[in-house]
């Protein structure tokens, strides 16, 4: 008994601090189906392709931001029955994360790209089942900021403390304790390793420089309540 036809694609949620909001990469249709509907970035993996160097070359290929410039990890797979009216496709879906990521570039089926607040996207109605892969994706983020140092990957390679807050604070979309924070984050061992230099950048006094430290786990972990 032969088995039917199906393809492999890779979708990525891409998320980056714009401002004061934490946002989303999405790409305009350029063709069906969803022509002209926003999706996430994302496309078939080529028959001599591994699934991570398909996420890297779409997330190239349809904004323009070169590999190996972002946190990138698989999130999930998905593959319902009637997802893409073409064929039956299993998408294997990747979660990309950085710091003030450039104006994004379309490309090849893309007609347009940019970011967009993730408190817009709630009320968009994206293509395929991209609505489901973006609230697994900013999920998956939220909680990792509990128990991993990810949140560094949306800060420069040395920041400050209150740099590092804002991050939690926008993708948690919560206002968290200037005290109580600086004291967690400093007294988490292995979370950051000081720099020894200042900033004021932050405005007032010269605040601590710090970089990202050796920790995997972090231990008691940020909880969001």
């Amino acid at each position: 008994m032969g088995h039917p036809p199906f393809a492999v694609t890779v979708d990525l949620v891409v998320l980056t601090l714009t401002g004061d909001e934490l946002c989303a990469l999405v790409v305009r249709r350029g063709i069906e189906p969803y022509q002209g509907e926003w999706a996430l970035p994302g496309g078939f993996v080529q028959a001599d392709e591994d699934l991570p160097d398909a996420a890297r070359r779409e997330l190239a290929e349809e904004t323009g931001l070169a590999p190996g410039t972002v946190h990138i990890e698989q999130l999930a797979g998905y593959g319902a029955p009637g997802r893409d009216p073409r064929l039956r496709v299993v998408t294997i879906a990747y979660l990309a994360l950085a710091p003030d990521l450039p104006t994004p570039s379309a490309g090849t089926d893309a007609a347009d790209a940019r970011w967009v607040p993730v408190r817009s996207l709630a009320a968009e109605r994206l293509a395929f089942d991209h609505d489901r892969i973006l609230a697994d994706g900013l999920e998956r983020a939220r909680a990792k900021l509990e128990y991993s140092p990810l949140a560094t990957a949306f800060c420069a390679k040395e920041f400050t403390v209150a740099e590092l807050r804002r991050v939690y604070e926008l993708v948690w979309d919560t206002r968290l304790d200037p005290r109580n924070f600086h004291r967690k984050v400093t007294g988490t061992a292995g979370l950051l390793t000081p720099t020894g230099r200042t900033t004021t950048r932050d405005g007032g006094r010269p605040a601590q420089l710090y970089r990202k430290g050796t920790a995997e786990l972090l231990y008691p972990p940020m909880l969001r309540g």
